[in-house]
């Protein structure tokens, strides 16, 4: 695909289709050449020094574009920015050449401790104007353009003062930064919260989105979580099919995190975003 997306920092490609690399198709993946567009890798994962996880990456390297997503930066937690962690994102980003960089809008981190979870944020204004700036922060320090992703959530705070989407996009617009739209969240969120997915991604800055994740949820009767181990349903591809066009088409990602398929299974339920994105050229 041709299309380039603009943005302060230049213009970012879409990629296409990719799905997570994830161990299970290590194998597969570097014995076939499968044509998948590309790779999204966790980038702790690969913040090492060296041995199996470079090796494999840089194998990947040689014939797919690979583009980083982190778990671990908490951009929300009250704690100091980790500049040691940022120097070691911004030296593998030198290596991946990832067009761009995201991580979850979220916090996870208090001093001495790092809770290794997505927990949410309270909708104010004070948290718009503290993770705005750090935001702000961070992109410069990468020198690419910097995304955050929006969570599934499962608990809200008697503080908010706003909706989830106008604390997200007053957060992005006030950094100048871009959105990771996770459209399997907004989902999840929905049904938990009791809100219209329709409210959410028609009151947000949609020219900022510079991927779309998909994925699978469990559900547990009372609530959904957020689990990436099940196939995408109905009601988050059609939340895909409307959401889409509307970015002017940006790269499209499957995640699949828990009781793995096979690479072809894992590649044919991404390719599903296809019969979408035809409305586009249509």
């Amino acid at each position: 695909m041709n299309h380039c997306l603009l943005t302060p920092n230049g213009s970012i490609p879409n990629l296409g289709i990719g799905i997570g690399l994830r161990i299970p198709h290590y194998e597969e993946i570097l014995r076939d050449k499968p044509a998948i567009d590309w790779f999204e890798i966790i980038s702790e994962n690969f913040m090492v020094d060296g041995g199996k996880p470079i090796e494999i990456l840089q194998a990947i390297l040689e014939h797919y574009p690979v583009v980083q997503h982190g778990v671990s930066l908490a951009i929300g937690s009250p704690d100091p920015l980790d500049f040691d962690y940022l120097k070691r994102l911004k030296e593998l980003t030198k290596v991946t050449k990832t067009p761009w960089v995201s991580d979850h809008l979220s916090w996870g981190r208090l001093e001495g401790a790092h809770y290794h979870d997505l927990l949410p944020l309270p909708y104010t204004k004070e948290v718009i104007d503290y993770v705005a700036k750090r935001a702000r922060i961070v992109q410069d320090y990468l020198e690419i353009p910097f995304a955050l992703e929006n969570l599934s959530s499962y608990v809200s705070f008697k503080k908010d003062e706003m909706k989830e989407w106008e604390f997200y996009s007053a957060i992005v617009e006030k950094a100048d930064i871009l959105m990771m739209l996770d459209v399997n969240n907004i989902y999840v969120s929905s049904i938990n919260h009791g809100f219209d997915p329709k409210e959410y991604y028609n009151n947000i800055p949609l020219e900022r989105v510079v991927q779309i994740h998909l994925a699978g949820h469990s559900n547990y009767g009372a609530y959904l979580l957020d689990t990436h181990d099940n196939y995408v349903i109905d009601e988050v591809w059609k939340i895909y099919a409307d959401v889409y066009p509307r970015t002017h088409g940006v790269s499209t990602l499957l995640e699949w995190d828990d009781n793995f398929i096979s690479l072809q299974e894992t590649w044919e339920e991404a390719l599903k975003a296809k019969k979408f994105q035809a409305r586009l050229l249509s």
